[in-house]
């Protein structure tokens, strides 16, 4: 059974690990500082920390003796020069039938955050604001901006040759430290099977996947649907939320959306909406699947866009067993009055049948059941990022 989490939160990283039959957490490092993402790699054990420093901005941290000790990675990322890209800043329009309108302009790449990181054989991957994928090969000890899909047509060519060819499909999210409003490339999941298949999600612009090792990119929106605009089934412009794959049997891919939960038996081919909004299953952040089963899953559902909050002050999460056909609702240990959680995208993760997710307000849960019962682990953590068994 799994008993070492990785906990990334607004004021460092924690380690919460289980000893004697207690769960307890400790302070790994970066303390005071914000940590978006920790995940350790599993080809190699050396522990990944995305920083984001309010001060001195985005920096990858290490540590080779699982979080006992911490240095600056021995690559950072930067966008190399002449990368730009496309930017729609919002604004307050009350002719709009929406209430806002968009100024079009193209700016200089420059590194706003350090979202997520993903693994393979062999290989490194970091998403970033304003919408960057960058790989290595080597390790980490250095890291390139992958150029086909940063250049990729739907997001207007390559602008170091000029001018935009096409309008861009990829809007933004204002989840960056500094309030800009950019593409983010939020989920990164690679295919167990092929190293050359990955599948990433962007916000906003949907998921994306190479089956060639990143040297081209295709959107794979099939089937979800954007209820809120006047294109609900456009190919891109799609608010996905997360995206996680089975490591066991990687077609089955699940996604929480902006507009829905949606569900893929065929490797992300095609999507199929399985909200169910009088079970509170609608909006919300993350998602998790089973590792072996991939039927089966978690959410922890949200009220909505307007109320980011647990659903009527109660908390709960909701499991499928069986793709989204059906589900539960796992209250069992967690709060049923007063509860205005809010869990992040990154922030709900299982292992081994242990299912551990924290919220914004500090609070840290986990089952060792399956999500039938719940502990309470710390009230008091800073807001709380990412939650990684590792």
């Amino acid at each position: 059974m799994a008993s070492r989490i990785l906990v990334a939160t607004r004021k460092g990283t924690f380690i919460v690990e289980k000893t004697a039959g207690t769960w307890k957490s400790r302070l790994s490092g970066h303390g005071g500082s914000g940590v978006n993402f920790v995940a350790k790699d599993p080809y190699t054990g050396r522990v990944w920390a995305l920083l984001g420093h309010g001060h001195w901005g985005a920096k990858l941290s290490i540590s080779d003796d699982d979080g006992a000790t911490w240095a600056d990675a021995p690559a950072q990322i930067k966008y190399p020069e002449g990368a730009r890209f496309i930017a729609q800043d919002m604004y307050e329009d009350a002719s709009s039938e929406f209430g806002v309108g968009w100024k079009i302009s193209t700016k200089p790449a420059t590194l706003a955050k350090l979202w997520v990181i993903g693994f393979g054989p062999g290989r490194i991957y970091v998403g970033t604001i304003p919408g960057g994928l960058f790989e290595s090969h080597d390790g980490g000890a250095s890291f390139e901006l992958n150029m086909a899909l940063w250049n990729h047509e739907s997001r207007g060519g390559d602008l170091s040759q000029g001018e935009p060819k096409t309008e861009t499909k990829w809007f933004g999210t204002p989840a960056s430290e500094g309030g800009d409003f950019a593409p983010g490339i939020h989920s990164i999941a690679v295919d167990p099977r092929n190293a050359d298949r990955v599948l990433i999600a962007v916000s906003t612009a949907g998921v994306v996947e190479t089956t060639d090792g990143g040297k081209s990119w295709r959107s794979r929106n099939k089937g979800m649907a954007m209820d809120h605009t006047p294109e609900p089934e456009a190919e891109w412009g799609h608010d996905t939320h997360a995206i996680e794959i089975c490591a066991g049997s990687p077609d089955h891919v699940w996604q929480q959306n902006h507009a829905g939960v949606f569900y893929s038996s065929d490797g992300a081919a095609s999507w199929g909406k399985v909200s169910v909004p009088e079970q509170g299953v609608h909006f919300g952040f993350p998602v998790t699947v089973d590792a072996k089963d991939g039927r089966v899953a978690w959410l922890v559902p949200a009220q909505g866009d307007n109320q980011r909050t647990a659903i009527d002050g109660n908390l709960f999460v909701a499991r499928t067993d069986d793709g989204g056909r059906n589900w539960r609702q796992q209250r069992t240990g967690l709060p049923q009055e007063n509860a205005w959680d809010i869990v992040y995208r990154h922030a709900l993760h299982n292992a081994d049948g242990v299912v551990a997710f924290g919220s914004t307000t500090g609070n840290l849960y986990i089952s060792e059941d399956g999500g039938e019962r719940w502990i309470t682990v710390e009230n008091n953590l800073p807001p709380i990022y990412a939650v990684r068994f590792g």
